[in-house]
């Protein structure tokens, strides 16, 4: 399997040309199931497998598992402020650093409780938007630009994909399943 296989399992996240209300609800539903999902592959694993990286130079299950908690916290952050201030310009902040930090190394069921717990919320806070809500945005210093709710819905359902098939399709390479 190459490299980009690796690190991009499900492909690169391309934004449709049009989000349509049917391509929101999938986006959703896929954000309402990380959670389940995500502890169904990671519940039984042993502390070994959790440690083993799903890919050269990559992330350990472990980091992955807590990663998805960062991002998503951070995430839900930014849909608060985007739907309360006026194209507020939201903190980046270096994934790959926070991955190394000692908390990274703990269990994971903090991480697990944490997705649960935040994407009960948002999940919850998404099913009520108008499209004036989808239509909210952030600045984002980082890629300089401004985005809008509605296409980082599905940045997001991406994300889970992604990182769940990081962590899947390792589990199906070393016979884990």
């Amino acid at each position: 399997m190459n490299i980009e296989t690796l690190k991009f399992p499900i492909g690169k996240y391309s934004k449709p040309a049009t989000i349509t209300p049917a391509l929101l609800t999938e986006w959703i539903a896929t954000l309402a199931a990380l959670p389940s999902s995500l502890s169904n592959e990671v519940t039984n694993l042993t502390n070994e497998q959790l440690d083993t990286h799903y890919r050269p130079d990559g992330w350990t299950i472990r980091q992955v598992v807590h990663h998805l908690a960062d991002s998503h916290m951070n995430a839900f952050i930014r849909f608060k402020l985007a739907l309360t201030e006026e194209t507020p310009t939201v903190k980046p902040y270096l994934e790959a650093s926070w991955a190394e930090l000692p908390d990274s190394s703990m269990p994971i069921e903090s991480s697990l409780q944490i997705i649960t717990g935040i994407h009960a919320r948002w999940v919850n806070l998404l099913r009520t938007f108008s499209d004036e809500d989808l239509s909210r945005t952030f600045i984002h210093p980082e890629h300089g630009k401004i985005f809008r709710l509605d296409e980082i819905i599905g940045l997001y359902a991406w994300h889970s994909n992604h990182h769940l098939a990081h962590i899947t399709t390792l589990k199906e390479r070393n016979g884990w399943k």
